[in-house]
């Protein structure tokens, strides 16, 4: 399936977008480096997302998305010069991938230049067309893309829409090629829409382009014609498949999950490709839907990725303690040479000075002599013209003297102080020399223990790896069902319970809808547990970047299903009510079962008969309620990544078993929670603190389907 848009999706994008005009720009996010949402509203209709992936597509969405909590600095470049500013206007640019989203506000007005070619770009423009901010700086032959720059656009290309006879004429006549290569590439159009004209018109691909006589141009020149019309004229979108089981498939899921994606999806198109008549086809009502339909679930879900590509525990911070061992490994490689370099410098330096211990003590003693009758001064002076004497230092004392080499000529230099010996002097040398090797030593030692380091780092990424191990990461926010005590049912619908009285009366008061479901626990004291008929989480395909048995799960707000709690299957009311009395005391009372009963949430209130009172936490419950009883004291937890986050999630044994590969059966024990938090902890690199929030109130028994795994 082609990801990257064509000039004639950007042409039916520009139509489909000029609906939009009079929305305003609420919010800008960046949920993937690759992504860019505009999330717009219109009076009377309900908000949509603008999505841009650079260099591929773009379409409007209502799906659910996860976005990230805090803003990369291109989004709020983005809000900042687009908040609130209302949609006036789009256009293409000729017949390129390129188009331009005209803004305005009471600051002025502003621009948008999406690039839909090669690695793509997305650029704020001011008024008078500089760039405020570029998603990526590029520089090109004929252009450069960074701020404080005026926008150049790419190269206008050959407009099929203002085509003539003497253009076409002119080009099929200057092409050596055959008609398919000089469609697609001199008509400007792509292989794909090349190929679809060469067929409306009836001609071979692989004819010469030059070879073409009247008839056959004009027929060419109608193809072109005719789909161009079509595009500016037509509306809605088809969807080729591989076969025809695709789209039953695919009929069969709008009863289910709203635009579910149908497999084998092979060509999008805003008009009909006589080329593709073979294949069997969805007709969709726009472009917009049609990209949201193939794509929408991959792009939907670009913050989970981006969040997900840094849980792997060899990841980030591993690699960057392994690149650190092994720089400094090298360092102390480097240092070692090093040090052999300069002992075994300073011992031929020595041993030179021994074997000219006649020419040494000749220079010693006469530059001694000549200082003792002037001056150092005075010395320096006259020995500027002495070829056995350098550099002089008064402050220290030593002159820079030549060795004869083999020809009797200056050869070696050596440093001597003049108040020393030759011996003594020989003798320094050498002690530099046992010094290096003695620092030589030390680094050979620091060096064995880095290697011990790096050993002991790649052995602990092997296990970790083997032992699939997710690393903890450090959030500003949490979700908002983390206040609670929260499970998830097999159907992805989440039940909430409060951790406290203060938890119970904050559950009921705030997300007790109309059509959920009161739970509670045949118990005094028990948690108030509410099952959302709409909240909960979709559970989605595994992803390459978390280990194996990992489920990764996306949050919804808006769950299919039936529109009130009390249509839902038994199971499921069954298995929320296992949770709810697993919340209870009665986990630590011994037993092995309890009951638990459901209500409308009309039934709960805080309204007591009169001369009665109620304590926090407590609600009456009034009217028919519905039982459950016999429930197991038992709980599945599983090893998840929940919109990109990783965390250890709750549910029956039969709802964890069902998706998690790596889970555990938890039961009343005699272990504390607090060990057996730490032991999970340790094995999957959970939080220990986020694992010990899911456990049940009391002591417990842990039977490991995975979860606890040794690499």
């Amino acid at each position: 399936m082609r990801e990257q848009t064509s000039s004639f999706e950007v042409a039916r994008t520009v139509r489909e977008l000029g609906e939009m005009v009079g929305s305003r720009v609420r919010k800008s996010y960046q949920p993937h480096y690759e992504q860019i949402v505009l999330r717009m509203s219109k009076k009377g209709l309900p908000n949509r997302d603008l999505i841009i992936v650079r260099g591929k597509r773009i379409y409007c969405s209502s799906r659910d998305r996860p976005m990230p909590p805090n803003p990369s600095q291109f989004a709020m470049i983005l809000r900042k010069h687009l908040g609130n500013s209302r949609f006036i206007g789009v256009s293409q640019f000729g017949f390129d991938r390129v188009l331009s989203l005209e803004f305005e506000h009471g600051r002025g007005k502003m621009s948008l230049v999406i690039e839909l070619f090669r690695d793509g770009n997305i650029l704020l423009l001011d008024d008078e067309g500089v760039i405020i901010q570029p998603l990526t700086h590029a520089k090109y032959a004929s252009r450069t893309l960074k701020k404080g720059v005026r926008y150049t656009p790419p190269p206008a290309s050959l407009d099929p829409r203002d085509l003539d006879r003497a253009k076409l004429d002119e080009i099929i006549e200057e092409s050596d090629s055959d008609i398919i290569r000089t469609v697609a590439s001199r008509l400007n159009v792509g292989r794909i829409y090349g190929a679809a004209i060469c067929s409306k018109a009836g001609l071979s691909e692989d004819l010469s382009a030059s070879s073409l006589d009247d008839e056959q141009r004009i027929s060419l020149l109608d193809s072109i014609e005719s789909m161009m019309h079509e595009l500016e004229e037509g509306a809605g979108c088809i969807l080729w498949v591989d076969d025809a089981s695709s789209i039953e498939n695919w009929k069969s899921s709008q009863d289910g999950i709203e635009n579910e994606s149908p497999s084998g999806a092979i060509l999008i198109s805003p008009i009909w490709l006589k080329n593709m008549d073979e294949y069997p086809y969805i007709e969709m009502s726009s472009l917009s839907e049609a990209l949201d339909t193939v794509f929408g679930e991959h792009d939907s879900a670009g913050f989970i990725r981006r969040e997900e590509e840094k849980l792997i525990e060899e990841g980030t911070t591993q690699k960057q303690s392994q690149a650190k061992l092994e720089r400094r490994a090298e360092q102390q490689k480097r240092a070692i040479e090093g040090f052999i370099q300069k002992a075994s410098v300073s011992q031929e330096l020595g041993k030179s000075i021994q074997e000219n211990w006649g020419h040494v003590n000749s220079i010693i003693t006469q530059f001694n002599q000549a200082v003792s009758r002037t001056s150092w001064q005075e010395v320096i002076e006259i020995s500027q013209g002495v070829d056995w004497i350098g550099r002089i230092d008064p402050k220290k004392r030593t002159i820079l003297a030549y060795l004869p080499d083999e020809e009797g000529e200056p050869g070696t230099s050596v440093t001597l102080e003049v108040d020393k010996t030759v011996h003594q002097n020989a003798q320094r040398y050498f002690e530099t020399g046992r010094t290096q090797k003695d620092k030589a030593s030390g680094a050979e030692i620091a060096l064995k223990r880095t290697v011990e380091a790096q050993e002991k780092e790649e052995k602990k990424a092997a296990k970790d790896a083997a032992g699939g191990k997710l690393r903890a990461i450090k959030r500003s926010r949490r979700f908002w069902f983390e206040k609670y005590r929260w499970g998830i049912l097999s159907d992805g619908r989440i039940i909430i319970g409060g951790r406290d009285a203060k938890g119970n009366d904050a559950a009921v008061k705030k997300h007790l809808g109309s059509k959920d479901l009161y739970i509670h626990a045949d118990l005094h004291g028990a948690p108030s547990c509410i099952l959302k008929i709409r909240e909960g989480m979709e559970f989605r395909s595994a992803s390459e970047n978390i280990p194996d048995g990992v489920c990764s799960l996306q949050i919804s707000q808006n769950l299919d299903g039936p529109d009130d709690a009390r249509e839902l299957p038994d199971s499921i009311l069954k298995e929320a009510s296992q949770i709810a009395v697993c919340w209870s005391r009665a986990w630590g009372s011994g037993g092995a079962a309890a009951t638990a009963f459901y209500v409308r949430p009309s039934q709960v209130s805080k309204k007591t008969e009169s001369g009665e009172s109620l304590g926090r936490g407590a609600f009456v419950v009034r009217g028919q309620r519905h039982w459950y009883r016999d429930l197991p004291l038992e709980l599945g937890i599983g090893m998840g990544v929940v919109n990109g986050v990783p965390l250890p999630v709750i549910g029956t044994v039969q709802a964890i078993s069902n998706y998690f590969g790596r889970w555990a059966r938890v039961t009343p024990g005699r272990d504390k929670k607090e060990k057996i938090a730490n032991s999970i902890s340790k094995a999957t690199g959970l939080s220990q603190d986020d694992v010990l929030s899911v456990l049940p109130p009391g002591n417990c028994s842990i039977e490991d389907h995975g979860l606890l795994r040794k690499s």
